[in-house]
């Protein structure tokens, strides 16, 4: 038998380009089956048809490259959440353009791996390109810093880490009730105090609160903050939060995993006032960005405040190379094999361009505002307020709490539509987050007929 061909080397394209259309088939015909943003049936349903699909899982005897790709890609993508669906709005999954998909399909074959300079010579060029760049868009200082991140998550424990690293470890974090679940895992992990949780009835972080908060605890603090709540896409009060701890000598770190990206809009950069008066900056690219998974960035205004994240070893960054000129990476991660996330952020850039990327921005909040506009007029549902960036938090009126569930989760199991869940003004809402520049209004007049139909029965 044949040893299977690589991705990878001047034989590389050849191989793939047969594979490619074997996958692109499977991809249309796996469509094609679940018909819907969801595969119909159910948890279950969906196990049982992955389990016939794959049979023996390693077989004695190999199928062959073709009939594998045909078979999983085809299973995979019929028992899809397909957030290209317009239906499919439950989360912060976005749908990811098909530049920024193909630009990874490159990656994939020549897997640089950005831990060492001989892994990954023009990919860790690129991504150093790539993160000052970024980082000069949300900090107008001198030498502003970004590292890519595997998403908010690892952004937000590597802001904490940088604090402990400046403050030790009995630095206090301040959140609002509406803040990331990682803010509070991440201190957690790190040995930090338990955080101090503010409440935020309103949904974002009350200036006064805060104050009262800042006056009795004491030094040292850090505040996190929100630009884009994950229950209803909202942003805490920045410049008054950044004065507050100017005020009593506190830090400040900004969690805009999902509205960071408004920056690129001029339409709606101005709702960002105050983001770069955090100490450092959570955002995310696999968002409001439309790229695959994983495009997370942490940055800073100063490059000196990563200093903490220099590691060496000798295999990867010895002494004499780094003074003889090789790149060190290994202070841009607490990661050691790294994929170059920055080639198909790159890749979109370039392809978009700041006036095609504040076009995708602007049309999928309008989207967002019209779904909302529909269902403040329609007499079957309550808005629980207009959008601030693409989510829409509603309910079907009259219902109650058990109903509601029950309907999203009837949805779900039907393969309907894909609608998310959160509890405001104490009680529980359907949450629509729009994350699809292709959504027109005749799709969000499909989600309330389906909608319709379901709260009429």
């Amino acid at each position: 038998m044949p040893t299977p061909p690589l991705a990878g080397g001047p034989g590389g394209a050849d191989a793939l380009r047969p594979l490619l259309d074997t996958v692109l088939t499977a991809l249309r015909t796996g469509a094609a089956e679940r018909r819907g943003p969801l595969p119909a049936g159910g948890p279950r349903t969906t196990a049982a048809r992955v389990r016939a699909a794959l049979g023996d899982v390693l077989p004695a005897h190999g199928t062959g490259d073709h009939e594998a790709l045909a078979t999983l890609v085809h299973t995979l993508t019929a028992g899809a959440a397909d957030p290209a669906d317009p239906l499919c709005a439950a989360h912060l999954h976005c749908p990811p353009l098909a530049v920024a998909a193909a630009a990874d399909l490159a990656v994939s074959a020549l897997n640089p791996s950005l831990d060492s300079w001989d892994q990954a010579p023009a990919a860790s060029a690129l991504e150093e390109h790539l993160t000052a760049t970024l980082a000069a868009e949300l900090y107008p200082t001198p030498h502003p810093d970004a590292l890519l991140t595997t998403g908010g998550t690892e952004a937000n424990q590597l802001a904490l880490l940088l604090a402990r690293e400046r403050h030790g470890p009995r630095l206090t974090v301040v959140h609002g009730a509406n803040a990331h679940h990682s803010i509070p895992r991440a201190a957690w992990l790190l040995g930090l105090p338990p955080t101090l949780t503010l409440p935020t009835p309103t949904g974002t972080l009350d200036p006064a609160t805060l104050d009262a908060a800042l006056t009795r605890t004491p030094g040292p603090v850090l505040v996190t903050a929100t630009a884009g709540t994950t229950d209803a896409g909202l942003i805490d009060p920045l410049p008054a939060l950044a004065d507050l701890c100017d005020h009593h000598g506190a830090e400040l770190h900004i969690d805009a995993a999902y509205g960071g990206t408004l920056t690129f809009s001029p339409r709606h950069r101005p709702k960002l006032a105050g983001l770069d008066r955090a100490r450092s900056l959570t955002l995310d690219f696999h968002k409001l960005g439309w790229q695959p998974v994983a495009a997370g960035l942490l940055a800073v205004p100063d490059t000196s405040l990563l200093a903490p994240l220099a590691h060496q070893a000798d295999y990867l960054n010895a002494t004499d190379d780094t003074e003889a000129g090789l790149p060190d990476l290994l202070g841009r991660s607490l990661r050691t094999t790294r994929r170059p996330d920055a080639f198909k952020i790159a890749t979109t850039l370039r392809s978009l361009g700041r006036d095609g990327l504040a076009r995708l921005i602007d049309h999928t909040c309008a989207a967002a505002h019209r779904l909302a506009d529909l269902l403040d007029a329609h007499p079957g549902f309550e808005l629980h307020a207009h959008p601030t960036i693409t989510t829409v938090l509603f309910r079907p009126t009259p219902t109650d709490d058990d109903r509601l569930a029950t309907l999203r989760r009837t949805l779900l199991h039907d393969g309907t539509a894909v609608l998310g869940r959160a509890t405001a003004d104490g009680r529980l809402w359907l949450k629509a987050t729009l994350l699809n520049p292709h959504t027109t209004t005749g799709d969000l007049d499909t989600l309330i007929a389906h909608l319709e139909g379901r709260t009429h029965r």
